[in-house]
C-alpha cells in the first residue's frame, strides 16, 4: 500500500474536544465529538449531513458501541441522547460535498456492524446486523473503497473497534529468512509461548501457553488485566488443564502487552521474551539491530 496522509484539526485546539479527520483525495469527511460538546458539534453543517454514526462509551465499565445510519445524522443523535445515557462520544462520517445517499450509509452501517461483531473488541449494542441494500456493481465497489480510508483514519483517532487483532493461521510462516521467532517460558508453570515479529505486530503464535488467571494488580491505570479477560471471555485463551492456550494467532502491540498476558501479570516484555534457540533477550536483538544500523 502506498504512504496516506491523514490531517487532524483540533477545532478548538484542545485534543479532546471537537476533532475532524480527512485523508488526501478521499472526499470522506470524520468528526470526533465529546458529548459534553454535543450543541456545538450539531450547530456545524456537516452534522446534518446524510452519513454513519459511531456512538461509544461503556456499560458497567466494558466498553460499548453503537453504529447508525440517518439522512440527517443531527436527528439521529438527539434522538440518542435522549434514550442512550451511557454513550460519552460520537463520531459522524460524511462526506465534504454531502455526496452519501440512503442506500449508501445503509450499506455502510451494515458493513460496518459486520466488521465490529467480527473484531469482537468491544459490547455491540447493536442486536443484528442490518441488511445490505441492493445497490449496483459501481456503488458497491466505491463504498468498499469508502471503507477502505475509514479503516485507515478511524484508529488514528483512537476508534478501535474494527480492528481485529487475530491472525490467519499461516501468517507467522513468513518465506523471510529475515524473520526471527521469539519464545518466552515459565518453566515452573510449564508454560511455553513463542511469537514472531511482523510489521508492526508482535504476533503470539497459535498454541502458545499462558498462565491460567491474572495474578498481577487490577488496578484501574493498568490495562493489561483487561485485555487477558478479554482474550478469556473471547475464546482466544482457552482453558488448557492448568494452564490457558492460544487457539489463533493473536497480534499485540508490543513484547509487554504480549508477555503480560502469558505471564498474568505485567512484565518487561523486551527482557522477558528471548530469540529462540539463544539466550538473546528482544531488548538485546533490537539492540544489535541498531547497531547494525549505525555501521550502514
Amino acid at each position: 500500500m502506498n504512504g496516506r496522509s491523514l490531517e487532524l484539526f483540533f477545532v478548538d485546539g484542545d485534543p479532546d474536544g471537537l476533532l475532524t479527520a480527512e485523508v488526501f483525495n478521499w472526499t470522506g469527511h470524520i468528526l470526533s465529538l465529546p458529548r459534553t460538546q454535543l450543541a456545538k458539534a450539531l450547530s456545524r453543517p456537516e452534522s446534518k449531513f446524510t452519513g454513519v454514526y459511531i456512538l461509544l462509551g461503556d456499560i458497567d465499565g466494558e466498553e460499548t458501541a453503537y453504529i447508525g445510519e440517518g439522512e440527517n445524522i443531527a436527528d439521529r443523535i438527539r434522538s440518542h441522547d435522549s434514550n442512550k445515557d451511557w454513550w460519552t462520544r460520537a463520531i459522524l462520517i460524511t462526506t465534504a460535498a454531502n455526496a452519501l445517499n440512503k442506500a449508501h450509509v445503509q450499506y455502510l452501517e451494515s458493513r460496518l456492524v459486520e466488521k465490529a461483531k467480527s473484531a469482537n473488541s468491544v459490547c455491540l449494542e447493536n442486536v443484528t446486523t442490518p441488511n445490505l441494500p441492493s445497490i449496483n456493481e459501481a456503488a458497491k465497489s466505491n463504498m468498499e473503497s469508502f471503507l477502505d480510508y475509514l479503516e485507515l483514519a478511524l484508529p488514528a483517532i483512537r476508534v478501535d473497534i474494527f480492528a481485529n487483532q487475530t491472525r490467519a493461521s499461516n501468517v507467522t510462516e513468513s518465506k523471510d529468512k529475515e524473520t526471527t521467532k521469539f519464545e518466552l517460558m515459565l518453566k515452573k508453570e510449564n508454560i511455553r509461548a513463542t511469537a514472531v515479529l511482523i510489521g508492526s505486530d508482535f504476533i503470539v503464535e497459535k498454541g502458545s501457553l499462558a498462565r491460567f488467571e491474572w495474578i498481577g494488580d487490577r488496578k484501574p491505570k493498568t490495562s493489561y488485566w483487561q485485555l487477558h479477560d478479554k482474550l478469556v471471555a473471547q475464546g482466544v485463551l482457552e482453558e488448557a488443564g492448568e494452564v490457558r492456550k492460544f487457539t489463533e494467532n493473536y497480534a499485540f502491540s508490543s513484547p509487554s502487552a504480549a508477555g503480560a498476558v502469558v505471564n498474568g501479570r505485567s512484565t518487561a516484555g523486551p527482557i522477558a521474551w528471548k530469540v529462540l534457540g539463544s539466550g538473546l533477550t528482544y531488548k538485546e536483538w533490537e539492540a544489535q539491530r541498531l547497531a547494525e544500523l549505525d555501521q550502514q
